[in-house]
Order: structure tokens, then C-alpha cells, then sequence
């Protein structure tokens, strides 16, 4: 039998009381639980005073749709948000806080929300830029809402204030400048665009800098502007400018800054102590000796004084004196500085080519018969003259006396019987002459005269000899030779023969020179039945225009000129056969072509003018190398031949060296 023990009634009412405690507390335990994890299950949650946001690390699209519940918003998502968000709130919102914490939240993940009416389009910063153009400040808009707005500056460039805006703003956002209305277009959020209005608020405003204009009546304007520049070299910008043909200076900058610039002016603008100052101007290019006269009449009274100007030259050092008023020596002086540049200088290239061919034809039979003694007949015929003619040859083969003349060129036939005496001439008897003679010349002249000078400047070449030419003559009495003959005296003129080339370039605007042109070629031609010497003379005189660097034909000359002369005996001649003995027939035939051409060329720098030189020099020392390498016996060792040095060896030689020290 099993026994049981029984506990004390006190007992058991103290255990019960504890099990009671113990199940109160458990009870107290879970109704403070629930709330915190119905707060943790739910971001969201609402209380009675408005709604809580904690999310962490949640993705936001979780965040989009708790905010859609809230707000009441139909919100569209672009396939490109995407992220996770974490976001802690202590106290609760309303509707329209919880909107603007969401769109902080989008903001600082580049997410922006675009409303279209009663949808909101949640996109990516980039594209939202395109659906804020027309947005206007003000009214609904949210500070993180996308807009775009067009603000226009009075004061101030855009291209100013452009590169120190461009840091204000975030990448994302776009700043760019329109310079024909002055005005910048900014895409941002509305918070940040107001913050760059608000700062160009203050950045274009009116300041007091503006333009003075100061007429100097006494210094130069370029001078002073010169010295205020050094005095106020630290400045961002120019301060001072000149006006050289009023004689001004353009003050700019801040009052202080001009107030300072007009008290310097004031004080270098002062008259010297006398009426005027001489002063010395240095030509760089122009001639003082022609410059003097063009400006003593420009400043020449009526009467033709000078009045208290006076203008001298120093032609040693190409230098102007002017002595003048502080007014007219500015007026000189800028005269002066138009004329006194550097002029353009011109290659002129002539090119005259000649291509002649001469031909001649002389055939004759002349024959003569004399009775010997003092008296008797003679006769016969004789044709053409000097050495051509029968009677000449006889007269000059016959005498003993000197005067001997020998037969023309070509074929000579003749039968001598004898002398003679007629009309107290003592004459050869040369029974016939028959005379045959073909001439052919060929002629081929190239010449290319060249010269370089300044523009609108004269220059001429003249390559040629002087050819003497019997003028006259005459004889004296009582001058006579030993054997007692009168000795005749001659006068010479000498005259040149060869190229002559005068002319004047005028370069116009562009490319184009006028050229005044003078050109003379002059030969001599072979002697044929002359008494003298014979010239050939080509001369043209002209004026073209010419582009730089082309060539022109100036003229020329296209011959062919034949000449048949025919000497016969009447009745005679005209039996066939023998009417040969009786005839004498020669012709000449002259075919010639001539042409002129003219090449001019502007030496615009140094360097054209340096290769064209360099040019002529290898050409002429090339063809010296030729000449030394040609094949055959030479007396003359080569290295005793003439030859130019290499250019550049002759270039770097000093100027107390010759060429021919190297």
C-alpha cells in the first residue's frame, strides 16, 4: 500500500500564487513584443500619427510600391531602376513628407520621378533631362524634380561665367551657353537649378566699369599708352589703349583704377617748355633724299614757308630730323611709318629664241675680148659687183700697183690671154668667167637675260659689245705719207650690240605685276655687198600684265622672205641655149622665226629669294663640272679651270675671306 504525504495547506496556496506571477509576466512579456515585430514585418507601418519608414538594404522597388500604398500615386518603373536602398526614420510623416523623402532617396541613387498628369515615371537621371524641357519654377514642383530652364544675363558674357558654373553643377546635369542671346540652358533638379539663378543673381549685376575716352593735346598717345601699360602690368587686362589716328587713349577697368590712369595722363600730358622739338626718325627701307621732299609739301605754308617745321636728312645713316609742334610731328611720324615698309621685290626672266635659215643661189656665165695694142675693140659682159664683176677682177688682178682683188666665193672659171692696157688701165685679159655659188646658213640663238629688282623700282641689263662703225672721212692738205700720198682721216662711232632689257614692275593687289618693258636685241648680219657692217635690230617697248609666276609672249617676228634678181643682156638672152652666155641669175631666200616671252616672278620672303639664287649658282657651277669632265686633250690642267665653290662652303666663309682663299 502505497503511502502518500500530504503537504501543509499554506504550501500549497504559496505555490499557487508564484504559478499565477509566473504566467501574468509571461502574458505582459508578449504584449511588448508585438508591436516591434508587426514594425519589423512591415517598413510602412502606420500609426495614429502619420507613417514610419525603415527599410534595410531592401530593394527598391519594395521602397516604390510601400510609397505608391501611401501615397495613393500610380507609379510607373523604368526597366533600368535598380538597386538596393537603406533607409532609417525615427518619427512619422504624412503623405506629402513621405513623397519628398522618396524623391531625396531616388536623388541620391540617380533616379528621378517624372509625373505626367496622374502617373509618376520613375527613370534614370540621363533620361529624365528630356522630360523637364518647358518646366517652369514654382507651383507643385518638388526640389528633386527634373527641370530645364533657359536664364538670360545683361552684364556679364556667358562665355565668362560658363567655366566657373560648370563645377557647381553635378555631371548628370547639363550647362551650355548661347552666345547670339547671351544666355545659358541648364537641365538639373529644381533645388540645384534655383542655386546656380540665385548665384548668377549676383554675378550679373551692374558694375561701374565702363570706357573713357581721353584726348591727349600735347604727348603721344601710343607713348603714353605704352608706359601706363608698364605702370600697370599687373592687371588681368588691358587698361589702356591708344588711338593713333585721334591721338586718344581708351581708358577701361574700375573707378579707382581709371581715377589713377587720368591723374598719369594729366601729367604726361604737358607741352614742353618750347614751341617744338627736334626729333630723329631712322628709315629702314625707305630713301631719306626722296622722302624729304614729299614731306616739306605737306606741311608747306601758301607762300611755300616752312613756318616753325623744319625736316633735314642725314643721308649717312638714312635718318629723318624734324624739328616740329608736338601735333605735327605725330601727323610726320605716322606719314612716315606708311611709307618707310619693306617693298616686294620681283624676278623678271626674259626668254628670246631665234630660228633662221639662209639660203643663196648664184649662177652666171660673164665673158669679155680685148684687141691688143693701143687701140682696137673690146666688149663682152659683166654682171653683179666687186669680185663678182669681170671688168673689177680684171682691173684688180691686172694692176701693179696694189689694190689686188681676188674672185667672189664659190666656183671660178676663167680663161686669161694676157694683159691690156684700156683708157690707160692696165686690165687682165680674162677671156670668160663662169661663176657657180650655193650658201646655206642656219641660225639658233637663245637668250635669257634676267633681273631682279624692288617694286615700282626701273632696272636694266645690257650684255653685248661696243662694234665700231667708219661715220666719215676726210683728208687733209699738207699731211701726207712718205711716198707722198694724202693720208685721210676716219671717224668711228661705236655703237653696243647685244640685250638690253629696261624694265618696271608694279605689283597689284593679289597676284598680278604690270611690267613696263624695253627690250633690244641687236646682231650683226654677214656682210653681202655692204659698204659697212650690217645690224640686226629686235626691239620692243610695252606694258602687260602679267600674274606672279606665269609666263607671256611679249611679240615676235615669223619671216620668209625670197629675193630672185635676174641680169641679162636684151635680144640675146632670149636664144635658147645661147642666151646663157648672156644671163646671170642669183636668188636669196630668208626664213626667220622670232618670238619674246617674259616670265616675272614676286620674291615674297627671304627664303624664294635664297632658293632661286641657290638655284642660278648650281646651274652655272654644274655646267662648269661638265666642261671639266668633257673627254678629249685638254692644255689646261683641271684643277687650274675656273669653277664656282660649293654654296653652302662659300656661304660659311668669312667675310674677310674670299672665295678664292678656299
Amino acid at each position: 500500500m502505497q503511502q502518500q504525504q500530504l503537504l501543509p495547506v499554506g504550501t500549497i496556496r504559496f505555490s499557487a500564487w508564484l504559478i499565477h506571477c509566473s504566467c501574468v509576466l509571461t502574458v505582459c512579456v508578449l504584449l511588448s513584443v508585438l508591436p516591434v515585430a508587426a514594425q519589423d514585418n512591415n517598413p510602412g507601418m502606420a500609426n495614429g500619427n502619420g507613417h514610419v519608414l525603415n527599410f534595410q538594404d531592401a530593394d527598391i522597388r519594395s521602397l516604390i510600391a510601400t510609397v505608391a500604398d501611401i501615397t495613393g500615386r500610380s507609379i510607373v518603373v523604368d526597366p533600368a531602376v535598380t538597386g538596393r536602398v537603406t533607409v532609417v526614420s525615427s518619427e512619422s510623416l504624412d503623405q506629402d513628407a513621405v513623397y519628398d523623402m522618396f524623391l531625396s532617396i531616388l536623388a541620391v541613387h540617380g533616379f528621378s520621378a517624372v509625373s505626367d498628369g496622374r502617373v509618376t515615371r520613375i527613370v534614370p537621371d540621363s533620361a529624365a533631362r528630356f522630360a523637364a524641357a518647358g518646366r517652369e519654377s514654382g507651383g507643385t514642383l518638388s526640389q528633386q524634380d527634373p527641370v530645364t530652364r533657359i536664364i538670360p544675363l545683361r552684364h556679364v558674357r556667358t562665355a565668362d561665367v560658363l567655366p566657373m558654373l560648370r563645377s557647381l553643377v553635378p555631371q548628370t546635369a547639363v550647362l551650355t551657353a548661347h552666345e547670339p542671346t547671351n544666355s545659358l540652358l541648364i537641365s538639373d533638379r529644381e533645388r540645384n537649378v534655383r542655386r546656380i539663378e540665385a548665384v548668377l543673381q549676383r554675378l550679373d549685376a551692374a558694375t561701374d566699369e565702363s570706357l573713357e575716352v581721353i584726348v591727349l593735346s600735347h604727348a603721344n598717345a601710343e607713348e603714353v599708352a605704352e608706359i601706363a601699360g608698364q605702370i600697370f602690368s599687373g592687371s588681368e587686362q588691358s587698361v589702356a589703349m591708344a588711338d593713333a589716328r585721334t591721338n586718344s587713349i581708351i581708358l577701361s577697368g574700375d573707378p579707382g583704377q581709371r581715377l589713377r590712369l587720368r591723374t598719369l595722363i594729366s601729367h604726361l600730358d604737358t607741352p614742353m617748355d618750347l614751341a617744338g622739338g627736334s626729333r630723329v626718325i631712322y628709315l629702314r627701307y625707305a630713301d631719306v633724299e626722296q622722302l624729304v621732299p614729299v614731306l616739306e609739301n605737306l606741311v608747306a605754308e601758301p607762300d611755300g614757308s616752312l613756318s616753325e617745321v623744319r625736316i633735314q636728312s642725314h643721308a649717312e645713316t638714312n635718318a629723318l630730323i624734324i624739328s616740329a609742334p608736338p601735333s605735327i610731328y605725330r601727323e610726320l611720324q605716322s606719314i612716315v611709318d606708311q611709307l618707310d615698309i619693306r617693298r616686294a621685290q620681283v624676278l623678271v626672266e626674259a626668254i628670246i629664241a631665234e630660228v633662221a635659215a639662209d639660203t643663196g643661189r648664184e649662177l652666171g656665165i660673164q665673158w669679155q675680148f680685148f684687141e691688143s695694142g693701143d687701140s682696137g675693140f673690146f666688149g663682152g659682159t659683166n654682171f653683179q659687183q666687186g669680185g663678182n664683176n669681170i671688168l673689177n677682177l680684171s682691173a684688180g688682178l691686172g694692176s701693179d700697183e696694189g689694190g689686188l682683188l681676188l674672185p667672189g666665193g664659190g666656183l671660178n672659171l676663167g680663161y686669161v690671154g694676157g694683159r691690156t692696157s684700156l683708157l690707160g688701165i692696165d686690165l687682165l685679159e680674162i677671156g670668160a668667167l663662169a661663176r657657180a655659188l650655193a650658201t646655206d646658213g642656219d641660225t639658233n640663238v637663245l637668250s635669257t637675260p634676267s633681273i631682279v629688282t624692288m617694286d615700282n623700282h626701273p632696272a636694266s641689263i645690257n650684255v653685248g659689245q661696243e662694234v665700231p662703225f667708219l661715220s666719215g672721212s676726210f683728208a687733209t692738205e699738207g699731211i701726207s705719207t712718205s711716198d707722198g700720198q694724202v693720208n685721210p682721216f676716219q671717224t668711228i662711232n661705236r655703237e653696243e650690240i647685244g640685250v638690253k632689257l629696261n624694265v618696271t614692275p608694279y605689283i597689284n593687289e593679289g597676284d598680278s605685276i604690270m611690267l613696263a618693258i624695253e627690250q633690244e636685241v641687236s646682231t650683226l648680219a654677214p656682210v653681202v655687198g655692204a659698204v659697212d657692217l650690217i645690224t640686226n635690230k629686235r626691239t620692243i617697248n610695252t606694258r602687260v600684265m602679267v600674274p606672279d609666276g606665269a609666263m607671256l609672249v611679249l611679240g615676235g617676228l615669223i619671216q620668209d622672205d625670197l629675193q630672185e634678181t635676174v641680169e641679162r643682156v636684151p635680144g640675146v638672152s632670149r636664144i635658147p641655149l645661147l642666151g646663157e652666155l648672156f644671163t646671170y641669175r642669183s636668188s636669196t631666200q630668208v626664213k626667220r622665226n622670232l618670238m619674246v616671252f617674259i616670265r616675272p616672278q614676286i620674291l615674297v620672303d627671304d627664303g624664294l629669294a635664297s632658293e632661286l639664287t641657290a638655284r642660278k649658282y648650281s646651274y652655272i657651277r654644274n655646267r662648269q663640272l661638265q666642261q671639266q669632265d668633257a673627254d678629249g686633250l685638254r692644255l689646261v690642267p683641271e684643277e687650274d679651270m675656273p669653277l664656282l665653290p660649293e654654296l653652302y662652303d662659300f656661304l660659311q666663309t668669312r667675310p674677310s675671306q674670299g672665295a678664292g682663299d678656299q
